[in-house]
């Protein structure tokens, strides 16, 4: 491919980069979340997923809408499914409301339809208007807590306890001991800021596996990428299995955390590299129709949603700022096929501290409430701590959800509250009790 062409088309010199620097800003974004190629699988798998399938399903979904941002919205910024709404998929979804993968998938489908549709008829500003910002916030830090617990269950750290419903789990046993290993070697890079962090936490994690032989050697390290022929297209035959207000609600929410989780991570990295203006990021439309699309295509092969990758920010932090950067990540997502016979290596303990660490980083949201309005602070709480407590993160919506207008209304504050907001309130309201 003509460099000159590509310095023009991607706008290298007016973004003050090279076709090296973002070469390498590629590279290193994609190491820092090549875990999700094998955490997704690992996730997906609890629900019946077939794990080589969902390998392939990541890839490639990734690689689209990585391509997708980097050539059309011309963005430094890589998409994958999602940490977080992948868990909701399969331990609230499927294991906690018995609901089929395959149904969970349909579900999948619609919520992404929906979001191409508000997508092109830019009706994301209403939407993002009416949810009100500390739920949002508590929306990511639950979520966090959510996937930090089970990668800490997982991992065999907290486990069951008759007495005290968790409790902290037995030391006798050595892949526990792995779990330990990988975490704090994982916060040792994280302190050290080495990127790729939480990617060589898995490989350190996994060598150290092997050689105490907790973890069987893999039988090759490259392969053909894995059939799709488990998942693929069984999201469009079990659309028809949408037809009661639990699975329409398990839309709502698949679309609500998707949609905020992309929208927020979008901004953040537009502030980081400099491209918002008069507070507005450029061509969000095409950055969200990137990710809706490569959600659509996922749904179809068979993974949960995709959403823009907070990591990017290590390509960004290295110069990456023109599309070029997420045409690389995507390329080297294509490649990353090749290597699923690495599947059988990454096991629950290998996987169990990225699952903590992205938790404490999500967390992070917690700073950004207002704790000091009572009226804020209630439905805030109940939304974070309700998703570890239930096991469920559209619980964790629905509490926060159905307590906000009530606190607002007993502090006069009723005229801030949105009309979607007030219909969500009966909707949950509903919701709970079907369910």
């Amino acid at each position: 491919m003509n460099e000159n062409w590509l310095s023009r088309y991607f706008q290298f010199s007016e973004l003050k980069t090279t076709l090296g620097r973002e070469t390498l800003a590629g590279l290193t974004t994609f190491i820092s979340m090549a875990y999700i190629l094998f955490v997704n699988p690992s996730v997906l798998g609890a629900s019946g997923m077939d794990k080589g399938a969902v390998f392939t399903a990541t890839a490639i979904a990734s690689a689209l809408g990585c391509l997708i941002m980097g050539i059309v919205a011309k963005y430094p910024i890589a998409i994958a499914p999602g940490l977080g709404v992948n868990a909701f998929f399969a331990y609230s979804v499927c294991i906690g409301m018995k609901i089929p993968w395959e149904t969970a998938l349909a579900g999948v489908f619609i919520a992404s339809i929906v979001f191409f549709i508000i997508t092109i008829f830019k009706l994301r500003e209403i939407i993002i208007d009416a949810i009100p910002q500390s739920l949002k916030l508590a929306m990511a830090a639950g979520i966090g807590l959510f996937i930090a617990f089970i990668g800490l269950h997982e991992g065999g750290l907290i486990v069951a306890n008759k007495a005290t419903m968790v409790g902290f789990g037995p030391l006798n046993i050595g892949t526990t001991w792995l779990t330990i290993f990988g975490l704090i070697a994982t916060i040792i890079l994280m302190v050290r800021k080495v990127p790729g962090a939480i990617f060589i936490g898995m490989v350190l994690t996994s060598i150290v596996g092997i050689i105490f032989k907790l973890i069987p050697l893999p039988t090759s390290l490259i392969s053909t990428a894995p059939s799709l022929a488990p998942t693929f297209g069984k999201a469009i035959t079990h659309v028809p299995d949408i037809n009661t207000l639990q699975l329409g609600v398990v839309v709502l929410t698949f679309l609500l955390v998707t949609f905020f989780d992309t929208a927020g991570t979008l901004i953040g990295l537009a502030e980081q590299a400099g491209f918002m203006k008069n507070n507005k990021m450029p061509r969000v439309g095409q950055a969200l129709l990137a990710d809706s699309t490569s959600m659509l295509a996922g749904a179809i092969v068979g993974t949960s949603p995709t959403s823009a990758y907070i990591e990017s920010s290590t390509g960004i932090a290295v110069g990456g700022r023109s599309g070029f950067t997420a045409v690389v990540t995507g390329i080297l997502f294509l490649f990353g096929m090749l290597f699923s016979p690495l599947l059988s290596v990454v096991t629950a303990q290998v996987t169990a501290p990225a699952l903590i660490i992205v938790g404490v980083l999500m967390a992070s949201a917690l700073k950004q409430i207002p704790w000091d309005k009572f009226e804020i602070a209630v439905p805030a709480f109940l939304t974070v701590l309700g998703m570890p407590l239930t096991y469920s993160i559209s619980d964790g919506i629905a509490l926060g959800f159905i307590v906000y207008p009530i606190t607002m209304i007993a502090a006069g504050r009723w005229k801030e509250i949105h009309p979607i907001v007030y219909v969500l309130f009966f909707v949950f309201i509903v919701f709970f009790a079907l369910i």
